[in-house]
């Protein structure tokens, strides 16, 4: 969100079945709402597909999809409804304008520097009762990440790439995460669980990537195609040796780290 890549939803969905599954056990652990009909808002909700499933989830409730693309937006736009409604918003500096019932985010907040400092804010919005739950990646010292990182950070595409990349403590501990929300008054539950993606297709992890983590480099290379290539070539084969490909796809281990807060009354 904060280095404001440019987002390309047609590839960011072309993997949706297995980037909603995380979203889904979130919500498995989201507790009853106090708000009848509740107030949910989604922070960072992409090209809307799951923002589909808070209305479906609690089907009298006013959803917002807050997002600062405006690709991803119009895509999202497409989902609205009488009760679900997407607005620009940008997490580095947004603010609960109303109080809701849940604020949701579904892997985004890896791009947003300091989001540990706006949870404050964000849960004086919620209503007593109320929830903050949010999942995001916890797997940045993995070679999906790590290659990059490395390939980015070598002679000859530092000077090009070496600010570009999203830094390793995007994400912190799980600790941080508990500690920081039972301090603000939360009774919390975090956790981790580490998904086993069978992908399919010609190089799947490097086309999972070209949908999220590899955004940043294509945006820094866009003007110089030929290095853009170069590079994407050079990550590609250092993918297909750290992610072999089986007779029955091609196995992605990707963990993610998962927070439910509930406010006190």
């Amino acid at each position: 969100m904060t280095s404001n890549p440019t987002w390309d939803p047609a590839q960011y969905l072309r993997h949706a079945g297995h980037r909603a599954r995380p979203f889904a056990d979130l919500l498995a652990r989201v507790p009853a709402l106090p708000g009848d009909p509740p107030r949910i808002g989604d922070l960072g909700c992409g090209p809307g597909n799951v923002t589909t499933v808070l209305a479906d989830r609690w089907p009298t409730a006013r959803v917002t999809g807050y997002d600062n693309s405006p690709r991803m937006l119009a895509d999202a736009r497409a989902h609205a409804g009488p009760r679900l409604d997407f607005a620009h918003a940008d997490l580095t500096t947004w603010k609960p304008g109303e109080t809701y019932d849940l604020l949701v985010s579904n892997a985004a907040l890896q791009w947003v520097p300091g989001h540990l400092d706006a949870f404050p804010a964000w849960l004086d919005g919620v209503a007593p009762g109320g929830t903050f739950a949010f999942q995001v990646p916890h797997n940045v010292d993995a070679p999906l990440h790590a290659l990059m990182r490395d390939l980015g950070a070598s002679p000859r595409w530092r000077a090009r790439l070496g600010d570009v990349l999203r830094p390793r403590d995007s994400v912190h501990a799980p600790g941080v995460y508990l500690d920081r929300l039972a301090r603000l008054g939360c009774v919390t539950d975090v956790w981790t669980t580490t998904y086993q993606h069978v992908l399919l297709g010609e190089d799947p992890v490097l086309d999972w990537v070209k949908g999220t983590g590899l955004r940043p480099v294509l945006d820094a290379l866009a003007d110089d195609p030929e290095a853009r290539d170069t590079f994407v070539t050079e990550y590609r084969d250092l993918l297909r040796t750290a992610y072999p490909a089986t007779s029955y796809g091609t196995v992605l281990p990707f963990r993610r780290l998962f927070a439910v807060a509930t406010k006190g009354h």
